[in-house]
């Protein structure tokens, strides 16, 4: 195919890519040093486009879900993404930059025959990612993936943010990878319930009694969302969401008109009410907190959030319980029809939901001690216990020094890639920036780092208004970043935090970038 005349030198700029046509394929050119390189235009996890990102650090930041790639040739180096950039021949001619509309064809690196059996247990976000992970660092044993689900992983931040809204159907939320990929990439997906994991005699027993004896494992569980131990909390209108078959259920029993009461102000129950609304639901929250997110967001930014809230007709209660849930008593089929609160007061209600958080799925572990919360401690490299790892929502790991558990869906990812590349020998540890977005009522917030306190805020411009960057700093350095409609000063906060970054510092990157934008 004929090489695309597509821009000239003096194009290009050292802290972002840029969007180019050769024929019809959008390609994104970026410096390397002195060089410059073609790739594809939008991020493969979810389709952004990476011109809107940075460049920071050798690394291409996705300005939406904050995936990164190395500049050099494209590799993955943090998820959400689980794929490399496709990269395209470049030719620089006088000035001009030419590219071919023909990706280049890469070669797999594979080790050789490894007679080893490695188990994934768990198929969401870790667990997926971690499979990918060991095939694409050239692991060629055998390679288990355990799951609980009959259908592969997929994207469960889309249920409370889209799904619930309809704006998405249940089975519409998008695969973390096709069918066909398992098979091509001879990753076994076994379907069942685990029983018990001897970590001693390194054999994992499934429910229906299969065994499987293992040389290495990645605990990947995830965690359960809790339940309410109340009278009435077995009625079937009284939900979790974990599932696609949960989001199911609350929309069959939320459908527009109808009374839904979301028990708890977390960032799913929130999302929740806010997608539930859209979809014509009236919503009632039960609220721990007169601010939410007050303690990870600071108060200015919880208030608005509550405010947004409440001007789109979500109503807060605080300072009440659930006591019990009941049915109607004409009924045999023991429909949900009344919460009813501690204070003696009977809301009518077609739908509880319940969003008080989630308890580390670990129950079937036997022969490593657990932490007060069920979590597994692990190390900076993700290591539980001899040849034994765990990710994401189970594993209490150490960040800034002290040990933590966050649950974050890329962060989940982040520690899986980690334990892989461990699995394998390597010594990886992370370093990484925790990263997670919530959405209410079409204003998508980003938030970078881990701050547990505070002395000082720095805002640049007005959360009221919902196009803002905050600064949440501790004796001048950034702890984290929160911020709306600043995708690009976030992604490439997302690779420099990982040093750390003082406050002047932080707000230079940003005004250079508003400065050339």
């Amino acid at each position: 195919m004929p090489m695309h005349r597509v821009a000239s030198l003096a194009d290009l700029r050292q802290d972002r890519g840029i969007e180019v046509e050769a024929g019809e394929r959008k390609i994104l050119l970026v410096r390397h040093g002195e060089e410059v390189r073609a790739y594809q235009a939008e991020c493969p996890h979810a389709g952004a486009p990476l011109a809107d990102g940075a460049v920071c650090n050798g690394h291409l930041i996705c300005p939406w879900h904050k995936a990164e790639f190395a500049i050099s040739d494209g590799h993955l180096c943090e998820p959400p993404a689980l794929d490399a950039l496709t990269r395209y021949p470049l030719q620089i001619v006088d000035d001009q930059i030419h590219v071919d509309d023909q990706a280049m064809q890469t070669q797999r690196t594979l080790l050789p025959d490894d007679p080893r059996c490695f188990i994934v247990i768990g198929a969401g976000a870790a667990g997926t990612a971690a499979a990918c992970a060991l095939r694409e660092k050239g692991f060629n044993g055998r390679l288990l993936l355990m799951d609980r689900e009959t259908t592969p992983g997929y994207d469960r931040t889309a249920l409370s943010k889209f799904v619930l809204s309809a704006d998405m159907g249940p089975d519409d939320t998008p695969p973390l990878r096709e069918d066909a990929f398992y098979a091509e990439n001879r990753i076994e997906r076994i379907q069942g319930e685990v029983m018990k994991l001897d970590v001693v005699n390194k054999r994992l027993t499934l429910a229906d009694g299969r065994r499987f004896d293992y040389d290495a494992a990645l605990i990947t569980t995830g965690g359960e969302p809790r339940a309410l131990p109340l009278l009435g909390a077995d009625l079937a209108q009284v939900l979790t969401l974990r599932s696609r078959d949960d989001a199911k259920k609350i929309l069959t029993a939320a459908t527009p008109g109808k009374q839904a009461l979301i028990v708890g102000d977390s960032f799913i129950g929130l999302e929740a009410a806010s997608a539930l609304r859209k979809h014509g639901v009236n919503v009632t929250v039960l609220a721990r907190h007169e601010v939410p997110f007050a303690a990870q967001l600071g108060e200015r930014i919880g208030k608005a959030i509550r405010s947004l809230h409440e001007q789109n007709g979500v109503l807060f209660r605080t300072h009440v319980d659930v006591s019990r849930f009941e049915s109607d008593a004409d009924s045999q089929d023991r429909n949900l029809k009344i919460a009813v609160l501690n204070n003696g007061e009977r809301l009518p209600v077609d739908l509880a939901l319940i969003g008080i958080g989630v308890t580390p799925s670990t129950q079937f572990i036997d022969g490593l001690e657990l932490e007060k919360d069920g979590s597994l401690a692990v190390d900076s490299g993700m290591k539980a216990g001899k040849d034994l790892w765990a990710a994401g929502d189970i594993a209490t790991f150490p960040i800034n020094g002290q040990p933590q558990r966050i649950e974050h869906w890329r962060l989940a990812q982040q520690h899986a890639r980690i334990a892989a590349s461990n699995m394998l020998g390597e010594d990886k540890h992370y370093t990484d920036v925790p990263f997670f977005w919530t959405f209410h009522f079409g204003k998508r917030l980003d938030y970078l780092g881990h701050a547990d306190e505070w002395d000082e805020i720095v805002y640049l411009g007005e959360p009221e208004t919902f196009e803002f960057l905050a600064l949440i700093c501790k004796q001048g350095v950034v702890a984290a970043v929160v911020g709306c409609q600043h995708e690009r000063e976030l992604a490439l906060l997302a690779e420099r935090m990982k040093q750390p970054l003082f406050k002047d510092e932080a707000l230079m990157l940003i005004n250079r970038l508003s400065d050339c934008a």
